[in-house]
């Protein structure tokens, strides 16, 4: 598959060009992926907007829920910016590479999450009751299960946006998870 371009800030809507030049001044670039969406003058905001989103899922767990689910639908593109940020979230090579295969035994909550997120990714949104339960058990309540479906769904449409353009990773690489 032939990748299509990332457009630059002088391509994109107007609108897109401010989301772009906010985006260069807090993160010091537009990630690849993030302009691939300004080739609709809608995406970029309506994204942006879902993932910055208020969640009762957030820091440390947000990053489970991303890395987990960057692995199910072998995203490279987001698993090479989510071992980035689960790097500055704390997390070492060796917890990010447990948590993308499914599973934090270094930590009983956010082994349920990631148990739970991955079986959730990898069935389509048809969860086993037991790894369910066990979400519950672990400490977790009702809303942060929405939240937590609501981020895969945030994760799915970058990793499907990733699959289906092949734009360049402009992220260091994520190591290949050992079989």
């Amino acid at each position: 598959m032939t990748a299509i371009n990332v457009p630059t800030r002088e391509e994109v809507s107007p609108a897109n060009q401010a989301i772009f030049d906010k985006l260069k001044s807090t993160l010091g670039m537009v990630p690849n992926l993030y302009a691939t969406l300004a080739h609709s003058e809608y995406a970029l905001g309506n994204y942006l907007a879902f993932q910055n989103g208020s969640s009762s899922v957030t820091g440390k767990a947000r990053e489970v829920v991303n890395l987990v689910v960057s692995q199910v639908n072998e995203c490279e593109y987001c698993l090479a910016a989510h071992t980035a940020i689960g790097k500055m979230h704390g997390f070492t090579d060796e917890q990010i590479l447990e948590i993308r295969a499914g599973a934090a035994t270094f930590d009983a909550k956010l082994d349920a999450l990631a148990r739970l997120t991955r079986n959730i990714a990898q069935n389509r949104g048809h969860a086993d009751q037991a790894l369910v339960d066990a979400f519950f058990a672990a400490g977790w309540n009702k809303a942060n299960l929405v939240d937590a479906i609501v981020i895969i769904g945030d994760k799915t449409v970058t990793n499907y946006l990733h699959a289906t353009t092949q734009v360049p990773v402009d992220f260091p690489a994520a190591p290949k998870l050992h079989a």
